[in-house]
């Protein structure tokens, strides 16, 4: 390769002639990606579009999140705790950029968002199906909360089987029965139906667990995992909550909720409580 000036060459061997080739923009299918931002302010404002693209690389990451929870989920169901906690580890890390987004939206200000913000109508976030599937799938299932997507089908069929199904976590506790631990069976015939709530009878297995982990070391790393999924999530609710605080206050959210006290309320909900709690029962004394 030669340097000309400030050019540099490119490499013979590199291809520049697709027409009988796939390239970079067919593979993503860029033209419909990038073709996928309509702006409905009129006159269009100007910040519209980092509102848009940021939901939609928003929406783009929850599609991967389910893809990799249901792989956990499948994994936990054929006893292979390895692939599952490397799926949870691929979350994680999906979860950190989701997170670390709300800064670019953070730059939108409270005067540069009243500008379009009431061509949106009653559209929100709070209609993502995504999102309600992610959350189902982790266990906060609410069977109320299909009534948002009945206009919707396929949206409205994907929460209703996700609702029916086992989450992430009943899994997790029917491997580690098949496995051999103790499970209570208040865990294993729980209605999956229903949002998951504190079951007092984990409290022995969990805290044994903790106490004994070189005895138990795949499972002591499983619950610390499942740890750093909640308080990853939780982070990102709370980024969400202040970015709306510093948007738009306590105004109601366009989709009719209180807005900030919605999303403040979310931040007491949890997926794995067992493995809160426990924290305060190790090192108690007895006495």
């Amino acid at each position: 390769m030669t340097v000309e000036g400030n050019v540099r060459a490119i490499e013979e061997r590199i291809v520049t002639d697709f027409r009988a080739e796939m390239s970079y923009g067919a593979y993503l299918d860029l033209d419909t990606l990038l073709s996928a931002q309509h702006p409905v302010s009129r006159p269009e404002h100007h910040d519209e579009l980092l509102f848009i693209i940021q939901h939609q690389t928003t929406e783009l990451w929850l599609k991967l999140i389910l893809h990799e929870t249901r792989a956990a989920r499948a994994a936990f169901d054929n006893d292979d705790i390895g692939v599952a906690l490397k799926c949870i580890a691929r979350v994680k890390h999906i979860q950190k950029t989701l997170t670390e987004q709300w800064s670019t939206l953070a730059t939108l200000t409270p005067t540069e968002y009243a500008q379009f913000r009431d061509f949106l109508g009653h559209s929100s976030g709070f209609q993502s199906h995504q999102y309600r599937a992610v959350e189902f799938i982790l266990g906060n299932k609410n069977a109320g909360m299909l009534a948002v997507f009945e206009s919707d089908p396929a949206a409205h069929r994907e929460l209703e089987t996700l609702l029916y199904e086992p989450s992430l976590y009943d899994a997790f506790w029917h491997h580690l029965a098949r496995s051999g631990l103790d499970v209570p069976r208040s865990t294993l015939d729980r209605d999956v139906s229903r949002a998951y709530v504190f079951d007092p009878n984990l409290m022995p297995l969990v805290k044994s667990v903790y106490e004994h982990a070189d005895e138990h070391w795949s499972v002591y790393e499983a619950f610390e995992e499942l740890v750093d999924l909640e308080e990853n999530f939780q982070l990102w609710r709370f980024r969400h909550l202040r970015t709306v605080l510093r948007t738009i206050g306590m105004k109601s959210g366009t989709g009719g909720s209180s807005g900030v006290g919605f999303l403040q309320r979310a931040l007491d909900l949890t997926f794995f409580p067992e493995l809160f709690a426990v924290r305060t029962e190790i090192g108690r004394s007895t006495t």
